[in-house]
C-alpha cells in the first residue's frame, strides 16, 4: 500500500511538471491500476495497462475521425477496442483499459486521447521502476508464501475431517465440502504463482541470469499438487467409512494435518523439514493396519500411505527412498537442503592466476 501511494504521487508529480495539458489524473491512476495486483504480477499489468490503453486510443481516434462522437461511434469504438484487445491478449485489464481509452477519445476528441496515452506511458513506466527495479519481488519468496498458503489450507481440510470422522455413531454428516473448496483455489493460485516467480526471474534485472534455484524450487512445489491430490483423496475415502472405522482413522488423519500446519510455518527451513519427514514416518508406523480387510479401509490405507510420501518428497526426501522407508518403517530420511537465492550482487568468477 506504501509502494502504490507513494508510485501514484510520483506519477502526479512527474506528469504534472512534465505534461502541458489538463490536471494529469491518468497518469497515477495508471499507476495503482498496474501495481493493483498480487506482487510478482505487477510488471506484467503495466504493460498490459499500457497496451490497453494504446489500442483503445487508436481505435477511438479512428471512430472519432470517421464517425463523429455520438453514442453509436462510443459503441463501434469500445466494440473494435475489445475485439482488439481480445486479440492482444484476452486479459480483462487490457480490455478495460482499451475499452475506457476508446470511449475518452471519441467523447473528449483527439487531444484527449494522445494525453491519455502520455499519462497512460508515464503511468505504466512509474509502475516498473517500482516493480521491476526499486522493489522486486523475489521469486523465492513468492513460492514460499505460495507453499506456506497451500500447505496450511490442506492441514485445515484434512482436520475438518478428523474432526468429522470423530463425531459419534449416528451423528455425522455429509462430507463438508464446501468447506473444502478453499483447497482447489490454492492449488490454481500455486500454479499461477510458479509462473510469477519464473517471469520474475527472468525478467527482473536483479534476478536474471539466476534463476536455476527458483526452477528447483517450482519443481519442488509441484510435489503440492500431488499432494493435494492425495488430500483429497483420503478425505474422500475417510469420509465413507464405516462407524467400525472412522474413529481408528481419526487420530492418523489429524497428525497428517498437524505435520502439514507445522511445515506451513516454514517450508524451507531444513529443521522444520526433517521434523515433518521423522512426524510423517511414525504417523504411518502407528496407523492402523487394513491390509487384509475391507475394501474401503485398504484404500483408505492406502491413501495415507500416498499423502505421506508426498509429504516426505516435498520435505526434501528423494522420491525412492521416501517410498522404501514407507514400506520398511524407517523412522529418518536424509533431507535435501533446499535453494536459496539471496539479494547480495552475483559473484563474480575469479580469475585464474595463469589466465
Amino acid at each position: 500500500m506504501l509502494q502504490q501511494a507513494t508510485a501514484a504521487a510520483f506519477s502526479w508529480w512527474i506528469a504534472r511538471n512534465v505534461f502541458a495539458h489538463h490536471v494529469p489524473l491518468f497518469a497515477p491512476i495508471a499507476t495503482l491500476v498496474a501495481l493493483n495486483t498480487p506482487v510478482g504480477g505487477r510488471g506484467t499489468n503495466a504493460v498490459r495497462v499500457l497496451s490497453g490503453v494504446v489500442a483503445g486510443v487508436v481505435v477511438g481516434q479512428l471512430a472519432f475521425r470517421f464517425l463523429g462522437h455520438d453514442a453509436p461511434s462510443v459503441g463501434v469504438a469500445v466494440l473494435c477496442a475489445l475485439l482488439v484487445a481480445l486479440f492482444i491478449d484476452g486479459e480483462r485489464i487490457t480490455m478495460a483499459q482499451a475499452a475506457v481509452g476508446a470511449v475518452i477519445s471519441v467523447a473528449s476528441g483527439q487531444q484527449a486521447g494522445i494525453d491519455r496515452v502520455l499519462d497512460a506511458l508515464l503511468g505504466a513506466g512509474v509502475a516498473l521502476v517500482f516493480s521491476q527495479l526499486l522493489f522486486p519481488p523475489h521469486p523465492l519468496a513468492l513460492l514460499r508464501r505460495a507453499e506456506s498458503a497451500t500447505l496450511e489450507g490442506l492441514g485445515r481440510a484434512l482436520d475438518l475431517t478428523a474432526r468429522a470422522l470423530d463425531e459419534p455413531e449416528g451423528e455425522h454428516d455429509a462430507p463438508p465440502w464446501e468447506e473444502l473448496r478453499p483447497v482447489y483455489t490454492l492449488l490454481t493460485d500455486l500454479g499461477g504463482t510458479r509462473d510469477d516467480a519464473i517471469a520474475v526471474a527472468r525478467r527482473t534485472l536483479l534476478w536474471r541470469g539466476r534463476h536455476e534455484p527458483v526452477v528447483q524450487e517450482i519443481a519442488t512445489t509441484k510435489y503440492l499438487d500431488l499432494l493435494g491430490n492425495s488430500c483429497l483423496t483420503l478425505i474422500r475415502g475417510a469420509s465413507a467409512l464405516g462407524t467400525g472405522h472412522r474413529q481408528a482413522f481419526a487420530r492418523t488423519v489429524r497428525e497428517l494435518s498437524e505435520v502439514l500446519t507445522v511445515l506451513a510455518t516454514a517450508p524451507a527451513n531444513h529443521a522444520v523439514r526433517q521434523h515433518a519427514i521423522r512426524w510423517t514416518l511414525g504417523i504411518v508406523r502407528s496407523a492402523p493396519e487394513a491390509e487384509g480387510g475391507p475394501a474401503l479401509p485398504v484404500a483408505v490405507w492406502e491413501s495415507v500411505r500416498l499423502v505421506a510420501g508426498d509429504i516426505l518428497v516435498f520435505a526434501g526426501a528423494d522420491a525412492d527412498e521416501a517410498e522404501r522407508a514407507l514400506h520398511e518403517g524407517a523412522a529418518d530420511l536424509p533431507v535435501g537442503i533446499p535453494p536459496r537465492l539471496r539479494w547480495s550482487p552475483r559473484p563474480r568468477r575469479r580469475r585464474r592466476p595463469w589466465a
